[in-house]
């Protein structure tokens, strides 16, 4: 078991391990009367398990909200939240969320605004929900403009990374998992590219340890990251604060939007990391070295590198409303050196142009 300690104003623990859910009771404590399961429809069963073990002194109930982006809806968000007032829920109640990183953002922001705030516990059940959405405090649905663009900065009780729940989830959704797990390593922590790249296999595989260790140090930048900057505060200098996590999502966001979300998050990213590199490269920021050597390691996990050609327009007009905009300035997180991440503002469009071609197809 390995835990790690997210040191925000309100400091909370992420538990990784083959039985963290076990850990469930602890954060609940004594007081608590109900308890809401926000899952999707493929882990009604996990649902159902937990609900019965929850029971006994306290009311549990299952909240079934739609799989992946579908979920994140302001019609699913009402849902949720005429049952909690059926049920009777108060602020010293208590939502758990469990699924993958949709579920996730979905019940982080019932939870941050009914009552203004209950209790949150994240049982993440996918590689990306672990080291991504389950951790940060980020909660949101979408918009018809983007996504994520609806939301709150809401943190919850803490977090248990079951990885046992792993070995029954589909090897798409592992290596679209992944795909965070490298952006950690482009902006934060090489050692990740290394393990990858010695291991590129096992480092999807759920049965052997190098998965784990990958999402344990995913979790450890993300946890560092967050602490230092919770709301994104920080916005210009060398140390550009949370919005480093936003790498290769400018662009990747547009995809998701454009393909309707039926491109999973990691495959989209992993597109916009690619693009990202071929702007910094372009801005004369980094060489083709490192442009290469994002090329490669998303290639050996089988990501994908390239986008449709025609779509630069109307990907252009989605990224123009991107949270990191500020005006008319479109903000890209960009490196200027391996871990060294970096805001490009302003960015003469011509280069954006020439690095959306670079990752065409």
């Amino acid at each position: 078991m390995t835990t790690i300690r997210v040191e925000t104003a309100a400091p909370y623990d992420v538990v990784v391990a083959d039985d963290a859910r076990s850990h469930v009771h602890a954060l609940l404590g004594v007081d608590v009367s109900r308890v809401a399961i926000v899952h999707p429809p493929q882990l009604a069963g996990l649902a159902g398990d937990l609900t019965e073990e929850l029971r006994g002194g306290r009311q549990a109930v299952r909240i079934e909200v739609p799989a992946g982006e579908r979920a994140k809806t302001l019609d699913v968000a009402r849902y949720c939240w005429d049952v909690l007032g059926t049920c009777g829920f108060t602020r010293s109640d208590v939502i758990i969320a469990l699924g993958g990183g949709a579920t996730t953002d979905l019940a982080g922001f019932v939870a941050s605004a009914w009552l203004r705030g209950i209790g949150l516990i994240s049982m993440p059940t996918t590689v990306l929900a672990m080291v991504d959405a389950a951790v940060g405090g980020k909660t949101g649905i979408n918009a018809a403009a983007g996504k994520n663009l609806i939301g709150a900065f809401y943190e919850p009780r803490g977090v248990l990374c079951d990885t046992g729940v792993l070995h029954s989830l589909p090897h798409s959704e592992i290596r679209s998992g992944a795909a965070e797990i490298v952006k950690c390593g482009f902006i934060s922590d090489p050692g990740i590219l290394d393990l990858i790249s010695s291991a590129p296999q096992l480092a999807l595989d759920p049965a052997k340890s190098v998965l784990p260790e990958l999402i344990v140090r995913g979790i450890r930048v993300k946890a560092q990251t967050v602490a230092a900057d919770l709301t994104e505060s920080v916005r210009s200098g060398d140390g550009i604060g949370r919005e480093a996590l936003n790498y290769g999502h400018t662009l990747g966001h547009a995809i998701e939007r454009l393909e309707d979300y039926t491109v999973r998050h990691g495959e989209a990213i992993s597109v916009g990391m690619l693009f990202a590199a071929e702007l910094a490269f372009l801005a004369g920021d980094i060489d083709e070295d490192l442009v290469s050597r994002h090329r490669t390691i998303l290639g050996m996990l089988g990501l994908p590198t390239s986008y449709r050609r025609h779509a630069y327009a109307p990907a252009l007009e989605v990224m123009r409303v991107d949270k990191k905009t500020r005006g008319t300035t479109m903000r890209f997180v960009i490196l200027e050196g391996l871990a060294r991440p970096r805001i490009l503002a302003g960015s003469d469009e011509s280069l954006i142009a020439e690095a959306f071609r670079r990752v065409s197809q």
